[in-house]
């Protein structure tokens, strides 16, 4: 058992006796973890627990990894304002959309502010009204705060980025820049993103078998063979790894790591999906930075949950010509009502035994599954984490409290870490989504502090860096537990 997760009753008499003798180093720091221990859970005890204390009790204390992190979805619209202008681009005034075209920008900008179509980003960010209203699409802000007409809140959610989109790979490098500053500011120390789509080519006779249902894996043998043929498919490979490379440059340091995952869209064509996962494998197998592949996208549109099953395939397939490679896969970001109910019955269990995956994203539909138990089960036995993200499962879903199968997870020893999702839509942070587990939950201490660990211990990280951020987290813990500790008002005789 790892030195931090040893039981406060267990410590409390070795405790006394170190103090009574001097109080070595050692049992010093085992009692500023009991008093950190008690602290919080006074923050989370009876029916109100204290949110501004939790808040910055999480704020503060260390919190491993984000391994549930969409890049475009993770920066907030501020910056991609910033960038609308650095590209000479505008926003339309109708639609709030970005329109691309430079001249149009430039001409836009000659006019007097009042008479302008499509205002620079400055511009969007110095009007107040306009501004307040182009939050309101280009992420969740003020959704449940006031009567404005909305769309239903998983279009609300997943449309937003339409709205960024045409900058969001643009100045990525000054974006994970940003994502490094704000994770250090909460004491963040690293994130698995999931960054940038990966180099895609279609085939139309290979989406005609599929529609047809007569894909077989001699089928996708022969496209693998054929893209690996295609010039320009590889070119496109190597572009893509320069970019990480490049926009990656200088990230890395004793306080912050970072790793990619390459993904691929589900709502696409068959020959889509699946030359994106092959470029997905085959640039992991090329780079050390890339440590697994993914595929994202709203799971409840009809071409999503029409080919989810051979998705499925199509990732057992590579996995079983690159077995090195892990798979951290979007299943069952479902609820009740969202689909027929057929569709709930079988998207986590495929992940994990066709697919093969080594990560779950969501798993919110694990309480329709086909032997839900069972599927558990595997999970503890094979050491597979569920990616929980409470804010965008509330918000998309409508789930939350008691009915979130976080609750299984804990009940039936499932792994699981806490993430964001995508931050910057949801205007969250890691900190937040530990504030809303502890309100709501209880958890001890010790359980949370757990899932900061268990967020490096399940990460796609090589061993070796998996090695190096632990100790470094037990470094932060030790002074974290001793700030806190410090900190307690003297207790009068």
């Amino acid at each position: 058992m790892h030195k931090h997760f040893v039981s406060f009753k267990a410590l409390a008499i070795p405790l006394a006796v170190a103090m009574l003798c001097g109080a070595p180093l050692a049992a010093q720091a085992a009692s500023n973890e009991a008093i950190t221990s008690n602290v919080f859970a006074s923050m989370v005890a009876g029916k109100d627990p204290k949110l501004a204390e939790l808040t910055m009790f999480f704020t503060l204390m260390p919190k491993g990894g984000d391994l549930h992190h969409h890049y475009s979805g993770a920066l907030y619209a501020e910056q991609y304002l910033r960038w609308v202008d650095k590209e000479g681009f505008c926003v339309n005034k109708a639609g709030y959309t970005i329109n691309v075209d430079q001249a149009v920008a430039k001409a836009e900008r000659a006019r007097p502010l009042a008479e302008r179509a499509c205002l620079s980003g400055e511009d969007s960010l110095q009007d107040n009204t306009f501004l307040a209203n182009l939050l309101q699409r280009w992420s969740d802000k003020d959704y449940h705060n006031h009567g404005a007409i909305q769309n239903p809140p998983d279009r609300q959610f997943f449309d937003t980025f339409a709205y960024f989109n045409p900058v969001a790979s643009t100045n990525t490098a000054e974006g994970l820049q940003t994502l490094k500053r704000r994770a250090i500011e909460e004491n963040l120390s690293y994130i698995e993103t999931i960054f940038e789509i990966a180099p895609i080519a279609q085939d139309a006779s290979f989406d005609d078998k599929a529609r047809a249902g007569t894909v077989t894996d001699a089928d996708l043998a022969a496209y693998m063979h054929k893209l690996e043929g295609d010039q320009a498919f590889n070119g496109w490979i190597a572009a893509y790894l320069d970019n990480v490379k490049k926009s990656g440059a200088g990230i890395d340091d004793q306080d912050f790591t970072l790793r990619y995952q390459p993904f691929a869209l589900r709502f696409l064509t068959p020959s889509q999906v699946f030359s994106q996962m092959v470029s997905s494998f085959k640039m992991a197998t090329a780079s050390p930075m890339i440590v697994g592949v993914n595929i994202v996208g709203q799971e409840s549109t009809h071409v999503s949950m029409r080919d989810y099953a051979l998705h499925m395939k199509m990732y057992g397939f590579l996995k079983a010509k690159y077995p090195a490679v892990k798979l951290a896969l979007h299943a069952g970001e479902l609820s009740l009502g969202m689909v027929e109910p057929e569709g709930l019955k079988f998207h986590i269990k495929d992940a994990l035994d066709v697919a093969g995956a080594s990560r779950i994203g969501h798993g919110m539909d694990i309480v329709h599954e086909h032997d839900p138990l069972g599927i558990m089960k595997k999970m503890r036995d094979r050491n597979i984490a569920v990616e929980v993200n409470l804010s965008s499962n509330d918000f998309i879903l409508g789930i939350k409290d008691q009915e979130h199968p976080v609750t299984l997870f804990r009940k039936y020893g499932v792994p699981f870490v806490l993430s964001t999702d995508d931050a910057g839509v949801s205007r969250n942070n890691l900190s937040g989504e530990f504030v809303l587990f502890a309100s709501r939950y209880q958890p001890t201490y010790g359980e949370v502090k757990k899932l900061s660990y268990d967020s490096i211990r399940y990460s796609f990280l090589a061993d070796a860096d998996k090695q190096r951020l632990l100790k470094a987290l037990d470094g932060k813990f030790d002074k974290f537990e001793a700030d806190i500790a410090k900190a307690q008002p003297k207790q009068k005789r």
